[in-house]
């Protein structure tokens, strides 16, 4: 027990308008299995390989066993996953046009193994077609494990987000130690002028979409497609000044220009960043041949942020809109 005046950070409650779980002390806990389900059949359905001999996709996700949490104990994120996934895949022969089935088997995804480590057996129906089992032994196999990391990724960052609360302790001892880090490149870059002064980085991305620029610019400012592809509720209103709320309002910001199928600017913050802060982020819509062109470029984002921040725009944002479009195409 602390000595009188000392203090003592399981029970003395700071600065805080909640006054909930200070310090993150208490133990809290998600249940991510449904989650995780949904986002391991996102990751490895459709994965493709192909060489000169062949083709294969993996085309079903017959089996997914087990479970997963995510807990937060002392300020400490403890993450929990074990999985027994079956997959089928399909295959094509080039010389032949014969066709061939098989499976792929991961016995025991779990946080107990690398992902590198981790077994994956792939089998085949009786017959020919060897050449295919060997492309999926080896090609896919690779590209089922680069999944099975972009799952245990976003299990760590996106379904975790808001679990670990700052405290004022933290937060100034963090913002101190990287302001002295950071000085130099603070004083030689000019950071957007939004919110409090930390250290921020600037990131470029751009990617393309096979779709026209009306539409394109129609799925970040229209709610029921931002509600479609985050797949999560949403609160838009698409217009100079306007509020904005994503992902269940981890994502926030507000509408600072709009230039109709041209360019969108926002004040963008997630529900984790230091209070007050936002990034200013730029989307820019340009046509190209067939397709449409988006360029992203992002101000003031905070530095230990960036590769969340990457994450985040290539995989829940521009990743889940080309299923999107993909989706109206074949339904169209």
């Amino acid at each position: 027990m602390a000595k009188w005046g000392q203090g003592d950070p399981r029970w003395i409650v700071e600065e805080r308008e909640d006054g909930t779980n200070v310090n993150n002390w208490h133990w809290t806990e998600r249940d991510a299995t449904s989650w995780s389900k949904g986002r391991l059949h996102e990751l490895l359905v459709g994965i493709t390989v192909e060489n000169e001999a062949g083709r294969c996709e993996i085309s079903e996700l017959k089996q997914v066993e087990g479970e997963a949490s995510c807990s937060s104990r002392k300020g400490k994120l403890i993450i929990f996953y074990e999985w027994n996934i079956r997959l089928g895949w399909k295959g094509i022969i080039r010389e032949s046009g014969a066709k061939h089935k098989g499976l792929i088997e991961i016995p025991s995804l779990s946080e107990e193994n690398e992902v590198d480590d981790t077994e994956v057996n792939v089998s085949k129906k009786k017959g020919d077609g060897d050449i295919l089992k060997d492309l999926m032994k080896t090609a896919g196999t690779a590209k089922v494990r680069e999944a099975l990391g972009d799952y245990l990724k976003a299990l760590k960052t996106e379904f975790t987000m808001g679990m670990i609360l700052p405290t004022k302790a933290m937060a100034v001892q963090e913002l101190t130690v990287k302001r002295k880090l950071s000085e130099n490149a603070l004083q030689a870059s000019s950071p957007v002028a939004l919110g409090v002064r930390i250290p921020t980085v600037a990131l470029h991305m751009t990617e393309l979409f096979d779709t026209a620029i009306e539409q394109l610019y129609r799925i970040f400012t229209v709610k029921d497609l931002v509600q479609k592809f985050s797949k999560s509720s949403a609160v838009l209103e698409a217009e100079k000044g306007g509020k904005f709320q994503m992902f269940d309002g981890n994502i926030t910001g507000e509408y600072t220009e709009l230039l109709t199928n041209k360019k969108i600017v926002m004040k963008w913050r997630c529900r984790n960043w230091p209070e007050e802060h936002y990034a200013e982020v730029a989307l820019n819509f340009v046509p190209t041949l067939e397709q449409t062109e988006l360029q992203l470029d992002c101000e003031g984002v905070p530095i230990c942020e960036e590769e969340n921040m990457k994450f985040c725009w290539q995989q829940q944002h521009f990743e889940e809109i080309k299923g999107l479009l993909q989706l109206t195409t074949l339904n169209g």
